[in-house]
């Protein structure tokens, strides 16, 4: 080794030492001074219940109601306690709601607290949950997950009024008329537009989490940094946020479970690199390393798979390149069909991502219940059948050679999607001869690209909400849907997916759902590339922590020996 290399070497370790340091994990272990009474020479140490991990980057909103990515919910889902948690199986249990009735007609939803408090002191009572959904419902507010809200009734008059044409006094008797009602601070009636037979699932995800009103109401920022507004009700405390470099969790020894909560610190750095996470991870600085934090290194699979510890579970999310339905090129439908045809699925993933995915070949993965069998929408890796639409849509475009048509993938840092975009750049100029150029940005500025249209081809990644087919669909029901992104809509779609909302016969509500589809997949406003399968990898002295089908993690059944 030359003077010049070695002092590279030397100069990375410094670095990476630095990065470790960042993120505050250090040893587990703790000395004690020897009892200066006690003849024995020994050294007694104790272990803490501590977990070290890290994301990918700074959490974009620690506000239940504004939080519309995996890693603010990985935070959210382990500080908050909603009225019903998904178990291991992702099956619903009680939370902070110790009990509920059905009625007869599936419409009303009876739920019964259990005693519990905030982290201020303040008791967990039901208004706190109505006060959380009617804001998340409050179009003044801008919750791009409000829509999950719609099966409350009057959830969407109440959410698309146009406040600045209507008047306050119709939008103040909609927010009342809102089928969500505190009857006691131990009851919470909530009655629906139509029977949902996922509600209890709905219940449980991040966006029907409660909130303290008292510290909302009195600090409008309140959930921007780890101090005494930042009010929760789980089995953990947010104690410490350094933004961009560490967040810090606590036992929350005032949890109602708390008896049930082995770990007493949960060290959570950012590291956007997934390279480094890898070897951080083989360094023994984390413990875990998989959704819903950093991800497993493409390059990192294969050593993973060798020595035996790598984890391949099933995964109930899909990954999209989102394409813009507004944009000169990408707004022709026989364009984006000529794109989505001319991948090559499978070659992808055995080359490139090497998570035994399976290449998606429509909207909904194959790991929600009804959509197992593959649909038959369009084939992978169609050449023929991509060049027929190209030419087509040149033709509609009165464009006769197709390196005049450029398009640019865009996709938030990381080196797994900056692969997957170079092989599909690599496969578009190849294959259809157009001209394809690349654009990455950090998380929270990619995700405004998306929200404006500022893009053409895009990727974003879609992990189920609950183990239902509508939560792939409904964001696409219209173009003003916060999570659609691609600016289309249909109205059939929209009429087929309000129907598939009323109709209560479990075999015709799948029938309505896998037509919608159909039409959507034909209009191909998204290219399916693969459905998803989770890897992780842990050290093998943490017990029972694993994601379950929908990618959570519940803390608070985790242990470390």
């Amino acid at each position: 080794m030359t003077k010049n290399k070695k002092f590279l070497l030397l100069t990375i370790l410094a670095v990476f030492s630095l990065v470790l340091a960042a993120c505050g994990f250090g040893g587990e272990t703790t000395e004690k001074p020897k009892d200066e009474g006690n003849d024995s020479d020994s050294t007694e140490t104790t272990s803490s219940k501590e977990l070290n991990l890290i994301i990918p980057s700074e959490p974009p909103s620690l506000h239940p109601q504004l939080a519309t990515d995996t890693t603010s919910g990985a935070i959210l889902m382990n500080v908050f306690e909603g009225l019903i948690r998904l178990n291991d199986d992702s099956k619903p249990e009680a939370a902070i709601a110790e009990s509920w009735e059905i009625s007869d007609d599936q419409l009303t939803y009876t739920f019964k607290l259990r005693d519990a408090q905030w982290s201020n002191g303040d008791p967990v009572v039901a208004g706190d949950f109505e006060y959380a959904w009617k804001w998340a419902l409050n179009p003044k507010n801008l919750s791009e997950y409000s829509s999950l809200l719609y099966a409350i009734k009057g959830g969407e008059a109440y959410n698309l009024y146009d406040t600045e044409k209507g008047s306050e006094e119709e939008f103040a008797k909609l927010a009342t008329e809102l089928g969500v009602k505190a009857q006691d601070e131990k009851t919470l009636v909530v009655t629906l537009e139509n029977p949902t037979p996922y509600f209890l699932e709905l219940v449980a995800f991040k966006t029907y989490l409660p909130i303290n009103q008292k510290v909302v109401e009195g600090n409008d920022k309140w959930y921007t940094n780890a101090d005494e507004n930042y009010v929760t009700n789980g089995p953990f405390n947010l104690d410490t946020w350094k933004h961009d470099e560490s967040i810090v969790l606590k036992k929350n020894t005032d949890y109602w479970d708390a008896a049930s909560v082995a770990l007493e610190t949960v060290n959570i750095g950012m590291v956007e690199n997934e390279g480094t996470a890898a070897t951080m991870f083989k360094a023994g600085e984390i413990d875990y390393l998989g959704s819903p934090y950093q991800t497993v290194a493409l390059d990192a699979i294969d050593g993973f798979k060798a020595d035996g510890s790598l984890q391949i579970v099933d995964y109930a999310g899909i990954y999209n390149y989102k394409l813009n339905t507004t944009d000169k090129f990408t707004g022709n439908a026989n364009i984006r069909k000529a794109l989505t045809l001319a991948i090559d699925r499978k070659t992808l993933i055995d080359n490139i991502t090497k998570g035994e995915q399976k290449p998606a070949l429509g909207m909904v993965p194959t790991a929600i219940a009804g959509f197992e069998e593959d649909r038959g929408y369009f084939k992978d890796n169609d050449m023929e059948g991509a060049k027929a639409a190209l030419e087509a849509g040149m033709k509609e475009l009165g464009i006769t050679d197709p390196s005049e048509i450029s398009i640019t993938i865009s996709f938030n840092t990381s080196e797994a999607h900056a692969a997957i975009a170079q092989y599909i750049q690599e496969g578009w100029n190849k294959n259809l001869g157009i001209t394809v150029g690349l654009d990455n940005a950090e998380w929270q500025v990619y995700l405004e690209k998306l929200n404006v249209l500022d893009y053409q081809a895009g990727r974003l990644g879609w992990i189920a909400d609950y183990n239902d087919a509508y939560t792939f669909l409904e964001m696409y029901n219209t173009a003003d849907n916060g999570n659609n992104d691609t600016g289309w809509e249909n109205a059939e779609y929209t009429a087929l997916m309000k129907q598939s909302v009323s109709e209560t016969d479990p075999a015709k509500r799948l029938e309505i759902m896998k037509k919608a589809e159909s039409i959507a997949v034909a209009e191909f406003p998204v290219a399916p590339i693969y459905y998803y399968t989770n890897l992780y990898v842990k050290n093998e002295k943490v017990s029972n922590m694993f994601p379950n089908a929908l990618g959570d993690i519940q803390l608070k059944s985790v242990d470390v020996k």
